[in-house]
């Protein structure tokens, strides 16, 4: 059910339940921004709170409210949201806790969202919301926003970050804060999809703790891409223990933040890590949108902050390109020849407070092809320093930004030295001031704009988990060879009599295989490289098994892989790929996408993986069949598509890569019937 939440975010009136202190603060925040709609409280005694009316019942009001604060305890609270849904309100933010979260309030959690019926809420169990541009606050505390004409929307199910994000000293023009709290209705993606229809909202910047519905989150993916708002995910949840291993490799792989990291990957949404670097990001955003390459540059006049640059770029999706000719010249024409040109760059300190040169200088590194330039700049304390001597630098890159058009950012080094005042400044004039070094690099690379090529392909939905028996290796392989996995010639010995004429039906050397093992080189129940009848009858008797596969050796092999797919109720199926072998989790290469995937997703996967450089061909070797691994993970695929209502996971381990093939050597399936 998709609801109507623009009378909630952006209300001519607002009503305030209840008359105790937090009640009271909503209503002196309206009148402390601003507000020019209407402000009812609503209180049994009566009188008058804030300077205002108080409406004894709801009954009384004037008109439905478009946004009403509900600071009642919990059992009042659903009586109240009940009246304001029969009376045709707009929506209810729902202050108190004890619903769904504690053991006792599920019932209630139901009966709330009964009352609610098609009308929005917020929360329970959650501060509200602040819209900056219009000064409408439904927020029973302190807070740092001022009235912005347009900016950025910064979601959070946490009330107590939602504060202290708003108390930044950073130049970030902050148009939207809403708290989620328990999201018993309305979700965090429901509610970036009604921000989305505020055309003066630049960014949007999503705290997440779990995803819930990610077809929700596809929605809002496509309408922020329609409406050209850019995204990003600061995702917790990064260090909680994979999920435990049942019998593969790739629910260990695939346990944990892997699906949702995948997820994001799929909908094009970046994600960063920390506080600091997502509100650098949205920063960045708001000025410039996504940067349309991976393309930075840097001076600095210091030849310690050049290679500082240099090397806080290492390891991320971003590179400082060598200097064109125009730039090249143009540098020289501003700097002179006592100065060694490159990217990043040491312009030196000799044309410190000539602001034309300074002006000219940092214009010239300036590119159409660079995405964005770091002018790199640490102001001093003005309680023990006279900033008077930085004043050339702010209007050096006020100038450059006017000369070229290009994205600049200042950058301070070290968060603290990028004064506030100078930040508003700059933002004024198009300059990004960015508050910390690794931020900056962190944020550019945030911003980069991604591709989605799945975007619109729908996901493919994950019921909830189930007891599910594993499938003997045999008819995993049966199963997957229907859908053109590539498989080596074998044949199966029900008792340890029958071994020696499969052996002599598959031919030599070969693979011999104990049946009943989960994880079969752990237990000894794999012999490899048999030459002969005998051999392979004597290392059948070692294994202690009661049934056996044997097939064919494969030689030639260049590499090993995993596929696997496990099912993921809070993301989807998620597909992984990964090193493979016995090494599989010592190594830990992998990377996850969500099913259905494209070709080009698939590539990109296989592309990310540190084996790919052993599959593209390493030290005179051959690269291996990249379209024979491509049919082999599309195989894997089309079989949880065939059958995603039974599969419970699915891995190929290994799948060995030769020069003319991949052929998947042992193979595991758990499917209810």
């Amino acid at each position: 059910m998709t609801r109507d939440l623009s009378r909630l975010l952006r209300p001519k009136s607002v009503a305030v339940i209840g008359g105790g202190a937090w009640c009271a603060a909503v209503v002196g925040q309206l009148g402390k921004a601003g507000y020019d709609g209407e402000i009812w409280p609503v209180y049994p005694k009566g009188g008058e709170i804030g300077g205002h009316r108080a409406y004894v019942a709801l009954a009384d009001l004037p008109s439905p409210p478009d946004a009403t604060f509900v600071g009642i305890n919990r059992d009042a609270t659903i009586g109240a949201v009940a009246e304001l849904s029969r009376m045709g309100a707009g929506g209810a933010v729902c202050f108190a806790s004890g619903f769904a979260e504690v053991a006792d309030g599920h019932d209630l959690n139901a009966r709330l969202l009964a009352a609610a019926g098609p009308m929005p809420i917020l929360g329970p169990n959650c501060y509200g919301m602040i819209n900056a541009i219009d000064g409408a606050l439904l927020w029973p505390d302190q807070h740092g926003c001022t009235r912005v004409e347009r900016g950025v929307a910064i979601l959070t199910q946490s009330s107590n970050i939602a504060i202290n994000l708003t108390m930044q000293h950073r130049g970030l023009p902050i148009a939207y804060v809403v708290t989620c709290g328990n999201q018993a209705q309305t979700t965090q993606a429901e509610i970036a999809a009604g921000l989305l229809d505020d055309p003066r909202v630049t960014a949007i910047g999503l705290h997440v703790e779990g995803f819930g519905d990610p077809a929700a989150w596809q929605t809002l993916a496509r309408k922020a891409r329609e409406r050209g708002v850019p995204l990003i995910a600061l995702k917790v949840g990064r260090s909680a223990e994979a999920q435990a291993a049942t019998v593969s490799h790739t629910a260990s792989l695939a346990g944990g933040d892997a699906g949702a990291q995948a997820l994001l990957d799929r909908l094009g949404i970046a994600r960063v890590n920390d506080l600091p670097t997502f509100l650098e990001t949205l920063k960045l955003l708001h000025v410039t949108g996504p940067l349309r390459a991976d393309t930075i540059a840097s001076i600095s006049c210091s030849g310690g902050e050049a290679s500082l640059a240099a090397d806080t770029a290492v390891g991320r999706a971003l590179r400082f390109p060598p200097l064109n000719t125009r730039q090249h010249d143009d540098l020289f024409a501003a700097l002179g020849p006592k100065v060694a040109l490159a990217n990043p760059l040491d312009y030196h300190t000799y044309i410190w407070r000539d602001t034309a040169a300074m002006t000219a200088a940092w214009a010239a590194m300036v590119d159409p092809a660079v995405a964005l330039t770091l002018l790199i700049v640490d102001f001093p304390r003005a309680d023990r320093c006279d900033p008077k001597d930085w004043e050339c630098t702010i209007q050096a890159a006020l100038g450059a930004r006017a000369q070229t058009g290009g994205n600049v950012a200042m950058v301070a080094t070290l968060p603290e030295l990028m004064p506030e005042d100078v930040a508003a400044r700059l933002m004024a004039g198009g300059v990004v001031p960015m508050n910390g070094l690794t931020e900056a690099i962190a944020a550019a690379e945030a911003a980069l704009l991604r591709p989605a090529p799945d975007l619109q392909r729908d996901l493919l939905p994950a019921p909830a988990p189930a007891d599910a028996p594993t499938l003997t290796e045999a008819q995993s392989k049966a199963d997957l060879a229907a859908h053109d996995l590539r498989l080596p010639r074998s044949a199966r010995a029900g008792a340890l009599t029958a071994v020696g004429g499969a052996a002599d039906k598959v031919g030599y050397p070969l693979v011999l295989k104990g049946e009943g093992f989960a994880h079969k080189s752990e237990a000894g129940a794999v012999a490899l490289n048999l030459m002969s009848r005998a051999e392979t009858e004597t290392a059948a008797a070692r294994m202690g098994a009661t049934s056996f596969l044997l097939e064919e050796m494969i030689t030639g092999g260049l590499a090993e892989l995993l596929i696997g797919v496990v099912k993921d109720p809070a993301h989807g199926f998620v597909l992984t790929l990964g090193w493979g072998g016995v090494m599989t989790e010592a190594i830990k290469d992998s990377a996850s996408c969500l099913i259905p995937a494209s070709h080009d997703t698939l590539e990109q996967c296989l592309t990310s993986l540190k084996a790919d450089k052993l599959l593209r061909g390493f030290r005179g070797k051959p690269a291996a069949d990249r379209a024979a691994i491509l049919r082999a993970i599309d195989a894997v695929q089309a079989y949880v598509l065939a059958h995603a209502g039974q599969v419970e996971e699915v891995e190929i381990n290994p799948l060995i890569c030769t020069s003319d093939d991949a052929i998947a050597v042992d193979a595991l399936i758990r499917r209810r019937p």
